[in-house]
């Protein structure tokens, strides 16, 4: 017999220690539960052409104001895309009205590197181009921003990407490297001369613009915020045909892009509102190596702080994880036990004493090796739990009498440790369910210790609601995958992030 349970909304903590459940609503309210260091104003730097700093200095100004939220099609507001009342009414700090720091790259050079005819040497150039710029006006300057906003022009998002359509043949710049083949055998061989190794290791780093230029700063512990040329092109100005599908109205972007750019400066927006002490999340991700020097697979985990809502990442060693018998990655005793004992450590850190609680999530059921290696590494008065996460796809919920979908936060216990829970569905504070198909639940499976159900349920619910890198009401996943997901090809987007310490979240997204 099946047993349904309907969790509670989950809080969230803001200034003035006030409680609601809509990141929006109180942030416009109580402010951020931190504040920014007694900051006057935000130490942004800004990197891009000359049109880009342009449109990144009228966006800034934007943001000073109120913006107008998202009307539906009877007139009336829409509740989850309310208007934007304001940087500084949001989150105490002023906008500045020109950056900290401001660099210009030439655009013609920046267009040239992208559009080379190979697509690892385009990247790699591109990427060369502004962490070079932001590197060298840090050892020219004392000043040092917060953050650095990057405006990307169009044209490097268009070819930044792997598997994207070439240039057309008549824009294409001639590329002089070896060829990936070549590269491979030069790495089995060894022995390089120095130019031929640098055009080899260009094979090493992902072909996206995007994490490879995060993954290129991250060991300069710079934080950075990219964004489109055209997501912040005046809407008054563009032609609304011209503007790029997908975009969202101008006060949800100015939700997002303030809350990550917040975060990026240092302090939370928001934390839990209802935490127990001493709880540690941890999701754990494995990520391939496809580069010409592979040797296996990377384990990345994203560690969350329960209480207080501080994350780590860590990366793992590469090696052997994936089973083609199965279909599934497990690390081997010793690599388990590296890498819980890197965890333990981040919170001795952080606390001055290990978790009371360590919850593991992953996508699959943790191997007798790992376990035993996970164990072996947490001290005896740590309750270790395994928990295991998918998604439900074999189960749906329909609500015959009701012109709405099931509500978030529904529960079906199938045993005392297996449940489906919903954390897409409709959400009476927004009056809505922002999604297009019968919500899909997650499977939440207990593998290994003792814990409450209801409990780590309550726990994931929670965990949907800590995503800085949006002011979304919730996301689908837990912070805990989601994060690891996303820092996992940040990480593996290049070979120098090997030796990158520990770092909080706010570098990777």
């Amino acid at each position: 017999m099946y047993r349904i349970h309907q969790l509670d909304e989950p809080l969230l903590r803001f200034g003035q220690d006030q409680t609601l459940e809509a990141p929006k609503d109180g942030l416009f309210l109580f402010g951020p539960v931190e504040g920014a260091s007694g900051l006057a104003s935000a130490r942004i730097g800004v990197i891009g052409t000359s049109a880009g700093i342009g449109l990144a200095r009228n966006w800034l100004q934007r943001l000073t104001g109120w913006i107008a939220g998202k009307v539906g099609r009877a007139g009336a507001p829409v509740l989850w895309a309310p208007a934007w009342p304001g940087f500084e009414a949001s989150f105490g700090v002023a906008l500045p009205s020109r950056p900290l720091a401001e660099i210009t790259v030439d655009s013609s050079t920046v267009d040239a590197a992208i559009k080379r005819t190979n697509r690892a040497d385009a990247v790699r150039t591109t990427v060369k181009i502004f962490a070079d710029a932001i590197r060298g006006h840090l050892r020219a300057e004392e000043q040092r921003p917060d953050v650095w906003l990057v405006v990307v022009p169009d044209v490097v998002f268009r070819y930044g990407r792997p598997q994207v359509a070439p240039p057309p043949k008549a824009e294409r710049v001639i590329s002089d490297i070896i060829s990936a083949k070549a590269a491979k055998k030069f790495f089995e061989a060894g022995d390089l001369f120095p130019e031929t190794m640098e055009n080899a290791e260009t094979y090493l780093f992902s072909n996206n613009f995007h994490h490879q230029l995060k993954a290129e700063l991250l060991t300069d512990q710079i934080a950075l915020q990219l964004v489109l040329e055209s997501t912040l092109a005046d809407r008054k100005i563009v032609d609304p045909k011209k503007r790029p599908r997908g975009l969202q109205d101008e006060a949800t972007v100015a939700w997002n892009f303030s809350t990550t750019l917040y975060f990026k400066m240092g302090p939370k927006p928001w934390a839990l509102g209802q935490v127990r002490p001493g709880v540690c999340y941890v999701g754990l991700v494995f990520k391939n190596d496809e580069t010409p020097a592979q040797i296996g697979e990377a384990c990345c985990a994203a560690q969350m702080f329960l209480d207080s809502g501080d994350g780590l990442v860590f990366r793992g060693a590469l090696g052997p994880w994936y089973s083609q018998k199965n279909g599934e990655y497990h690390l081997n005793a010793g690599a388990a036990e590296r890498l819980m004992a890197s965890v333990i450590a981040g919170y001795r850190a952080k606390h001055g004493h290990p978790p009371a609680q360590l919850f593991i999530h992953g996508r699959h059921q943790f191997n007798h090796q790992e376990w035993s290696g996970f164990m072996a590494s947490v001290p005896t008065t740590t309750c270790l739990v395994g928990v295991r996460i998918q998604k439900g796809d074999d189960m749906r919920l329909f609500r015959p009498t009701a012109s709405t979908p099931v509500l978030r936060g529904t529960a079906v216990e199938i045993t005392p440790r297996h449940a489906y829970l919903w954390t897409r569905g409709y959400v009476p504070r927004l009056a809505a369910y922002q999604g297009f198909e019968t919500p899909k639940p997650l499977s939440i499976q207990i593998t290994h210790g003792d814990a409450e159900l209801v409990q780590v349920l309550a726990d994931v619910l929670a965990l949907t609601k800590v995503n800085y890198n949006a002011c979304d009401f919730a996301s689908g996943l837990p912070v805990t995958l989601k994060f690891a997901d996303r820092v996992g090809e940040i990480l593996m987007a290049s070979p120098r992030t090997a030796s990158a310490p520990p770092l909080p979240f706010r570098f990777y997204v």
